[in-house]
């Protein structure tokens, strides 16, 4: 009869700073996504005759689905990153 399997577990320190790094690190980049666009955004303005507040709403939506491709990436591969690469 074979001895039962054990299985490791990460304590729960790791865990949560598992977790905290990941939160720090998707922040990082839902934030500075939004200062990107923002500023994309005050630049075709005058072109494309958009209001200050159409272009922070571009801003806005690209922040937003900078959060939604984090999330992915957390679901998708279980990893300390928001990034979609692998070993990342």
């Amino acid at each position: 009869m074979d001895a039962p399997h054990s299985i490791d577990l990460p304590n729960a320190q790791t865990v949560l700073k598992t977790g905290k790094t990941y939160a720090r690190d998707l922040a990082e980049r839902v934030v500075s996504t939004g200062l990107q666009a923002g500023l994309g955004a005050v630049v075709v303005t005058r072109p494309f005759d958009l209001g200050m507040w159409e272009a922070a709403g571009l801003a806005g939506i690209a922040a937003s689905l900078s959060l939604v491709k984090g999330l992915v990436a957390r679901w998708r591969d279980v990893t300390n990153s928001a990034s979609l690469a692998k070993g990342v």
